[in-house]
């Protein structure tokens, strides 16, 4: 299910003249029924929406006074979510006969013939107030408050996410609530201006459009709708972006080692991360100790992380979470993963998030054999992300639950041969050329594949950089300077250091490394950039003519993608 609130304007959408008719009431009802939370986000103060609509105890909060104020019906309780409006606002108000007046927890309303005078009033008094309209309203309100911040206060209230969220409105004053929301209708009645910047428009006017909003929740939680404004860049091809929903791709990225797969990753993690969706990674080799901006890291290396505090940490959506098995013995982290994957999938199951699952390594932690109590509640997480360099070890069950694939690197006609079969579709061609780095081949079942040159991650391994160029890397993970006879023993604990070293050291040592592909090893397996790795591999492969060539050319390779020198001998930071 995507979809696990409904957020509802009252005025001329829910109500028609200020009255909820009993086919509208009955919707709700059943909405409320089907597990969905409901929230009602108006302009209107608590006392007055009382009075005219007695069914509050329908929704779990209310957000009123144009997002100021956050009501629990339960509990027959209002908390402000602004200061109070200025007593020296409301006193020039009634000396300048300002009729109707309404004063409420923070907002002063009337209506449209005085909205110059409340603004003039405004200018006179020096206040930072705003002014907001809503069909012959006039509201005024402290700077920075609305709707949209009034929906975030009661979402986060209920631990509930904005991307699991379907709001409903009509009017000027709805336009940041419905934007803030994952998908926004506008009933038949609502402004020109508010339907075309809704994603669904209904037919019906009111509380009819409301009723058929529902019944269209309950027949399929709008699968028929796709939110195109959420989509997510993952590169682009010969006719332009290529984009993917971030909601119902189930993927798996695969290839073969040092081809990218990490870099491919890290792109779609910090799209996913930067449209806000929350996500749980499950890293059972620890390649992501250093963590995503916005994610949590849970478990090191002497500490595995407990299934409660993963739990406790995912139920706030807007905290994303790495899971890192480090502190597991190898042989026990399947058994981990598999006792903890249908707690975990409960959760978007009851509340929509988190909203994407990723897992690293799954040839190890979902092997052929692989016993999920249920495979099918993986397709209850809203998208879903495979990373392995071996697809064919990965639970042919668990292959079945996808519905695309990414890879990279050489043969990319065998991973999508070997992906067809497992899911009962016929393959593509088998004689795909290799892929060059940055390349990569996207195929969505039921379409053709298309070769995509992918857009790199632009900020996910800043902290990468920084580290591996002037860090230390510790003694295991360094770079050795041998030479042939292991005569030497030059340790460089960074990329800066690595440079320099290469430079100095005589031409034996250099090709000795060279010619069993040391450095392009080193840079994938320590460095953990596949990128500069498969780089590297091609000097490797064709050093040219000369060793100072090839010396040069690794360099510039390194210091293109960690900063460009301040000096020819090596990288600064």
């Amino acid at each position: 299910m995507r979809y696990h609130v409904l957020a509802c304007d009252y005025d001329e959408t829910l109500a028609t003249e200020g009255r909820v008719d009993d086919d509208t009431l009955d919707a709700l009802e059943r909405l409320a029924r089907s597990g969905r939370r409901l929230v009602m986000v108006t302009g209107r103060q608590v006392d007055s929406l009382t009075r005219d609509f007695p069914r509050l105890d329908l929704f779990d909060l209310v957000v009123a006074e144009n997002g100021a104020v956050l009501h629990n019906p339960e509990e027959q309780e209002s908390s402000p979510l602004a200061e109070a409006p200025p007593e020296t606002l409301v006193e020039r108000l009634r000396e300048l006969d300002v009729e109707p007046l309404s004063v409420g927890s923070a907002i002063v309303a009337t209506t449209e013939p005085h909205a110059e005078t409340v603004l003039d009033a405004i200018r006179e008094l020096g206040l930072e107030m705003q002014v907001i309209f809503n069909k012959g309203a006039v509201m005024v309100l402290p700077s920075g408050i609305n709707k949209a911040t009034g929906l975030t206060a009661a979402l986060a209230e209920l631990e509930m996410s904005a991307h699991s969220t379907i709001g409903v409105g009509d009017a000027e004053n709805d336009h940041a609530f419905l934007a803030a929301c994952e998908c926004a209708v506008a009933v038949a009645n609502a402004l020109p201006a508010v339907k075309e910047r809704c994603d669904l428009v209904t037919e019906g006017e009111h509380g009819a459009g409301v009723v058929e909003l529902i019944d269209r929740i309950l027949e399929n939680d709008l699968a028929d709708v796709d939110v195109t404004r959420h989509h997510l860049l993952l590169g682009t091809d010969d006719a332009g972006e290529v984009r993917f929903s971030p909601y119902g791709m189930r993927v798996m990225v695969a290839g073969p080692s040092h081809s990218g797969k990490s870099t491919v990753t890290a792109a779609l993690l910090e799209r996913i991360a930067k449209a806000g969706y929350q996500f749980c990674l499950v890293d059972p080799e620890g390649d992501y100790t250093e963590g995503i901006e916005g994610a949590a890291v849970l478990g090191d290396v002497q500490r595995a992380p407990t299934q409660e505090e993963i739990l406790q940490v995912l139920g706030d959506p807007g905290q994303s979470v790495v899971v890192n098995l480090l502190g597991i013995p190898l042989d026990d982290r399947p058994g981990f993963f598999q006792d903890f994957l249908p707690r975990l999938l409960a959760l978007p199951a009851g509340s929509g998030h988190p909203h994407w699952l990723v897992v690293d390594e799954a040839h190890h932690l979902m092997p052929d054999g692989f016993k999920l109590r249920s495979v099918e509640l993986l397709r209850e997480v809203g998208g879903l992300l495979l990373v392995t360099v071996h697809p064919e070890a990965v639970s042919e069950a668990v292959v079945q639950t996808l519905n695309t694939v990414v890879t990279v690197g050489d043969e990319p006609g065998g991973v999508l041969g070997a992906f067809a079969a497992a899911t009962g579709n016929d393959a593509p061609d088998r004689d795909l050329p290799d892929l060059p780095t940055g390349e990569l081949l996207f195929w969505r079942l039921g379409e053709e594949p298309v070769k995509v040159r992918l857009a790199p991650p632009e900020e996910e391994r800043q902290r990468h950089r920084r580290k591996y160029a002037a860090g230390e890397l510790g003694e295991d993970a360094s770079f050795y300077f041998r030479g042939p006879e292991g005569a030497l023993n030059l340790r460089a604990g960074n990329l800066i250091t690595f440079c320099r070293i290469a430079d100095g050291v005589d031409e034996d040592t250099w090709n000795h490394h060279l010619r069993q592909g040391d450095y392009s090893r080193w840079l994938a397996d320590c460095v953990k950039d596949e990128d500069l790795s498969a780089e590297v591999a091609e000097v490797e492969q064709d050093p040219g003519d000369s060793v100072d060539e090839a010396r040069k050319r690794v360099r510039e390779l390194i210091e293109a993608r960690y900063t460009a020198p301040a000096e020819p001998s090596g990288i600064t930071s």
